[in-house]
């Protein structure tokens, strides 16, 4: 009989719960966030050398007072560049499902917060300099579309760009990147000198991306493949029983997060498993963790964004699962 009522309790608790966010997502999607894709890229490829004031009078902020107009007049000339913008052109033909998401992502941030104003999203290309794939402003939101071109692009594989990274280079991923590169303006931490530190910070990072585009997998927002992100939930006690028994959390060891945090093939135990493992598993975990202090808490997105990792462990009370 006992256990009947708690499972009703259960069962009631979580039909209101999925009535609150459905409720929720209803007013997000009444939010108006369109805007106006603005392709760089495009006008580039079309332009002349004779464009060049007319581009630089529509998109001021990308052209520097300190970089001479022979620059970009070699860069309209230049074969490599129009090689690039070819390819973009063919791989994004149609553009309509990833502004339909940028567009949910918007109407997400509005509804947490209320003065935020959707900004002039312009999409260009850098040369596949892809640590700047995305950058963001309180105005303005580049996206360098030469690094989402597919993971088995020539670029990519003929350039020596390793798989681990390049199998995140398509379109899928732009929401995700723009959606990580917002978290990073909203995210707050005093403290980032132990492992704990770093891993609750970029927890922070992927629980923003859990409510902003709630849309995407949570592989596609760690930027995992499917069967990483199930090697990560089906190892998550052993990787959280050795970060323990190595006293790892409140270790200030320079060398954990490239073991655990960074970019990288796998994850570096020195063990076995190792080769089988994805990298940023102490991204995962600390994910984890703030995953199970926001259940616990209630608290609102901006709120947990400001907390400091300690008062988020302590209270999460984290338990991997088995």
């Amino acid at each position: 009989m006992h256990i009947r009522i708690y499972l009703i309790l259960i069962l009631g608790l979580t039909f209101v719960s999925c009535n609150e966010e459905s409720k929720v997502e209803k007013e997000i999607a009444n939010i108006e966030a369109d805007f106006v894709l603005e392709r760089f890229d495009l006008a580039e490829l079309n332009a002349k050398p004779s464009d060049l004031p007319k581009l630089k009078k529509a998109y001021p902020f990308l052209f520097s007072k300190h970089t001479p107009d022979s620059i970009w007049i070699n860069r309209l000339e230049d074969t490599l560049q129009n090689e690039i913008l070819q390819e973009v052109n063919k791989t994004f033909q149609d553009f309509k499902r990833t502004k339909e998401e940028l567009v949910s992502m918007f109407q997400h941030i509005k509804y947490y917060d209320k003065v935020f104003t959707v900004p002039r999203v312009v999409t260009l290309t850098n040369y596949v300099q892809y640590r700047d794939k995305v950058i963001v402003t309180d105005t303005i939101a580049l996206v360098a579309l030469d690094n989402y071109l597919g993971q088995d692009h020539r670029f990519y594989v003929d350039g020596g760009i390793p798989e681990y990274l390049a199998e995140n280079f398509n379109k899928e991923q732009i929401v995700v990147n723009l959606a990580e590169a917002y978290a990073k303006k909203y995210v707050s931490q005093s403290n980032r000198k132990t492992f704990l530190d770093e891993m609750i910070y970029f927890g922070k990072l992927l629980y923003f991306k859990d409510v902003i585009i709630p849309f995407k997998t949570d592989a596609e927002r760690i930027g995992y493949t499917e069967e990483k992100i199930k090697w990560a939930e089906a190892n998550e006690s052993q990787i959280w029983s050795y970060f323990i028994e190595k006293e790892l959390l409140f270790s200030t060891d320079n060398k954990l997060p490239n073991r655990f945090i960074a970019d990288a093939p796998f994850s570096k135990f020195y063990l076995e498993l190792d080769n089988d493992s994805p990298g940023r598993l102490g991204q995962y975990i600390g994910w984890q963790i703030v995953k199970a202090y926001a259940d616990k808490s209630n608290e609102d997105l901006m709120t947990i964004l400001q907390k400091e990792p300690e008062e988020i462990f302590n209270n999460a009370k984290f338990k991997p699962k088995k």
